[in-house]
């Protein structure tokens, strides 16, 4: 049996796929680059592409938008790309009744989840007068949801949800065309599912940096947003890096990750699956399991060889396993919590003897799936937490998309007369510290 995916020691996966690439500049397979070539004419670097891309968009608008489209995805999207309510909606009539039941339920529990996070505004006296902090929504955000190689409705799902909760009242989203143009029928469904709810929902059939720049921008089709969220490509990612400062963005994202932490108490098969869905969803994807159980990894093994042929996906599934992906086997349960931490991934799993009393060990992971009951597949889906979750390491410093990505904490300051007398000259004194004479004065004022 050819093995279908490695198994490393600790001190191998440290050196390898455990181990965090520095590189600033993507790197673009020999295929892409040949395809930037044909399209413009030279060679170009992904970011350069990107910001002619950008530059265009921002000088010509709409008709950039559609230039780029046809040029890049061979699209024509015609004058107005926005898809129509009534074609929303026929969509929510024709997909299969159980699609549309499962995205129901998936839209319900994940607002439920996110309506329960504890934001709100508050005020204090302690310190003289009001002072606090207002919670308000952002006005008009931007939705990215790919749509390359699969359609994918729980993104619509995860990535608007958040929103709704925190009360954003302008909602856009973009997604790639097809070859005639529009958006699949079941991500419009998913949109469908969203406008039942009353919301300002609008979508626009378009995809890549263009439809980036159009949220950035703005276009006579496209309204600018004060935020844009959601993954993409190397070319979205770049794009959202670039126009971020004129708009805000939620974060950059790179290929997805699953990491599971398992033992000897794990199911061969639950593990297998597990990994071969992170592996399918492209071959850039990282599935990678930590165990101190040689046994465990070696039944793993054998389980992925008896279930990856009967994939749909099975090409994209073994190149990202064998390529990205992989067993590491550690002395301990204890280094498996180390290097999790250290690696930071998008998703961890504990499928571990008692796993709550260990979950105090995980420091570092953008949600954590506790027990085998807990499958990540769930969690794309239809757990509650949104699925969009940082990657590339950024899990030591961010967070998965929640409601304080559409909120904006605006600080209050109301202080009384008294509080004010007492605390002018002390400002006063630090103005003057700085150099700073005229905030001095200021401050001087309310003295006299």
């Amino acid at each position: 049996m050819s093995s279908t995916i490695p198994i490393y020691s600790t001190e191998q996966a440290e050196k390898t796929i455990l181990k965090r690439s520095l590189l600033q500049e993507p790197q673009l397979s020999s295929r892409l680059q040949q395809r930037i070539k044909q399209v413009f004419g030279e060679d170009l670097t992904a970011l350069q592409v990107v910001q002619r891309i950008l530059e265009s968009v921002r000088k010509d608008g709409d008709s950039a938008c559609r230039h780029w489209t046809k040029a890049i995805d061979g699209v024509d999207i015609g004058e107005s790309f926005q898809v129509s309510k009534e074609r929303i909606l026929s969509c929510v009539k024709r997909i299969d009744s159980q699609v549309l039941d499962s995205l129901r339920v998936s839209r319900d529990r994940v607002l439920q989840f996110h309506k329960k996070q504890p934001i709100t505004s508050w005020f204090t006296t302690e310190l003289g007068g009001q002072l606090g902090q207002i919670i308000r929504p952002i006005e008009k955000v931007g939705f990215y949801i790919p749509g390359g190689s699969a359609p994918l409705p729980s993104s619509v799902i995860m990535s608007v949800c958040p929103a709704i909760a925190a009360g954003c009242e302008t909602l856009i989203v973009v997604s790639p065309p097809d070859q005639q143009g529009s958006i699949a029928d079941v991500t419009l469904a998913a949109c469908g599912v969203l406008m039942e709810l009353g919301i300002d929902l609008r979508v626009f059939a378009i995809g890549g940096a263009q439809a980036i720049g159009a949220l950035a921008y703005g276009t006579a089709n496209i309204p600018k947003v004060d935020k844009i969220v959601g993954p993409g490509n190397i070319f979205v990612s770049l794009a959202k890096k670039e126009v971020f400062g004129i708009v805000g963005i939620d974060g950059i994202y790179g290929p997805t990750e699953a990491l599971i932490i398992a033992d000897e108490t794990a199911r061969s098969d639950y593990i297998a699956a597990d990994l071969l869905a992170q592996a399918e969803h492209d071959e850039m994807a990282i599935p990678i399991l930590l165990t101190c159980s040689k046994e465990l990894a070696e039944k793993v093994v054998e389980s992925i060889h008896e279930q990856v042929y009967n994939l749909s996906r099975s090409c994209t599934a073994l190149h990202s396993l064998q390529h990205n992906g992989g067993i590491v086997v550690t002395d301990s349960l204890e280094d498996c919590f180390r290097l999790s931490n250290q690696f930071a991934a998008e998703h961890v799993s504990l499928v571990i003897k008692d796993p709550w009393e260990s979950l105090h060990h995980i420091t570092s992971g953008g949600g954590v799936f506790v027990g085998d009951a807990s499958c990540e597949v769930l969690g794309d889906y239809i757990a509650g937490p949104s699925h969009v979750m940082p990657t590339g390491g950024s899990a030591r410093y961010s967070s998965p998309l929640n409601v304080l990505n559409f909120v904006k904490i605006i600080s209050l300051v109301g202080l009384d007369r008294h509080t004010c007398m007492n605390m002018a000259k002390k400002a006063a004194i630090i103005a003057k510290s700085e150099g700073l004479t005229a905030h001095a004065d200021a401050a001087n004022k309310r003295l006299e």
